[in-house]
C-alpha cells in the first residue's frame, strides 16, 4: 500500500512539473507572438487579394488550403529550422532578423511609393479565363510561397524573443503553439473578412426588420474602406516592425548611436508630459521607427530593382521565360 502511495505521489509531482512546463510554454508562446504584430497584420492584409475573382463558394477553401499550406511551412519546415538554428548557430539569428526586417521595410516602402507613382497592374482579369480549378491552385501555390516568407519572419521574430536556456520542448512548443496559434488568428480573420460582404447581402435580402436589413447594407458599403484601412494599417506595421528590427539589430552588433538617441527622446518626451509616460515612450519610440524603416526600405528600393532583381532573373532565367 505505501509503494503505490509513493507510486502515486511521483505521478502526482510528474503531472505538476508536466502542467508547469506546459504553462512555461503557452506564457513564452504568448509573450513571443505579440512580437510578431507587424508580419501578422500584413500576413492578414494580403491574403484576401488571393480569393478574388472566385466564386463565392471557393473563397472559404482557397483559404483553408493556403492555411493548411502556412501550417505545413511553420511545423515542417520552418520550425525544425528554428531549432537547429537556436542549438548550433544562434549568432545567425540576429542577422537573419535583419534580413527579415529589411524585407518588411523594403514591402512597406514601396507601398508607400507607389501612392506617389502607381504602376500599371497586372493583367490579373486576364488570367482568370483559364480553368478555374488550375487557376485556383495557382494562386493557392502562389499565397503559400508568400506566406512562407512572411511565416520565416514570424518564426524569426519568436525565436528571438524567446528566454534563453529553457530547453529543447519549451523552446519548440512555444514554436509550435505560437506559429498554430498566429495562423488560426490571421487566416480566421482573413475567412471573417472576405465573407462579410456575403452575409452583409444575406442580411439584407433576408432580414425581416428594417433595421436589420440596413445593418446588412452598412457592412457591405463598410468592407471596402475597411480593407484600405487594413491595408494602411498593415504597411505601416510592416515599416514600424522593420524599423525596430533593423535598430535593435545594429545595436546588439555594435552600433549603439541610433538606438539610444531613439530612447532618448522617447524617454524625455515622457518625461516632459508626465501623463501615461509608457504609451508616450512606446509611441515616440514607434514613430522614429517608423520614419527609419521608411527611410531605409526607400533606400532598398533602387538596390532590390536595378541589383536584386535582375540578377535573380539571370540566375534563375526567368527574364528569358517571360520574354520568349
Amino acid at each position: 500500500m505505501s509503494g503505490l502511495l509513493a507510486l502515486l505521489d511521483d505521478v502526482a509531482g510528474i503531472a505538476k512539473v508536466a502542467a508547469a512546463q506546459i504553462d512555461d510554454i503557452a506564457s513564452q508562446a504568448a509573450k513571443a507572438g505579440a512580437k510578431a504584430a507587424g508580419a501578422v497584420i500584413d500576413d492578414a492584409a494580403v491574403t484576401p487579394k488571393y480569393v478574388h475573382g472566385f466564386a463565392p463558394a471557393r473563397e472559404l477553401p482557397i483559404v483553408g488550403k493556403i492555411a493548411l499550406g502556412s501550417i505545413r511551412n511553420k511545423l515542417l519546415i520552418l520550425l525544425p529550422a528554428a531549432l537547429l538554428l537556436s542549438a548550433f548557430a544562434p549568432w545567425l539569428i540576429t542577422p537573419l532578423l535583419m534580413l527579415g526586417g529589411s524585407y518588411l521595410c523594403f514591402e512597406g516602402a514601396e507601398k508607400v511609393y507607389h501612392l506617389f507613382a502607381p504602376h500599371k497592374p497586372h493583367a490579373d482579369g486576364q488570367v482568370m479565363n483559364g480553368d478555374p480549378t488550375h487557376l485556383e491552385e495557382q494562386k493557392v501555390q502562389g499565397a503559400i510561397k508568400t506566406d512562407f516568407i512572411l511565416s520565416a519572419e514570424i518564426m524569426t521574430i519568436i525565436l528571438s524573443n524567446l528566454e534563453a536556456d529553457q530547453g529543447l520542448w519549451i523552446e519548440a512548443g512555444a514554436l509550435a503553439i505560437a506559429g498554430i496559434g498566429i495562423t488560426v488568428a490571421v487566416y480566421g480573420g482573413v475567412a471573417l473578412i472576405v465573407k462579410a460582404d456575403d452575409f452583409g447581402l444575406w442580411l439584407a435580402r433576408v432580414g425581416n426588420l428594417s433595421a436589420t436589413r440596413a445593418l446588412g447594407r452598412g457592412i457591405v458599403r463598410f468592407m471596402p474602406w475597411f480593407m484600405k484601412a487594413l491595408m494602411v494599417v498593415g504597411t505601416a506595421a510592416m515599416i514600424w516592425v522593420g524599423g525596430s528590427i533593423i535598430l535593435h539589430g545594429l545595436h546588439e552588433l555594435g552600433l549603439h548611436a541610433p538606438y539610444e538617441w531613439i530612447h532618448h527622446q522617447a524617454v524625455a518626451a515622457a518625461e516632459a508630459i508626465q501623463q501615461w509616460q509608457g504609451f508616450v515612450e512606446w509611441a515616440v519610440t514607434a514613430f522614429f521607427d517608423g520614419i527609419f524603416g521608411l527611410a531605409y526600405g526607400l533606400l532598398l528600393i533602387p538596390l532590390a530593382t536595378f541589383v536584386i532583381n535582375p540578377l535573380v532573373r539571370a540566375v534563375t532565367g526567368k527574364g528569358k521565360a517571360e520574354a520568349h
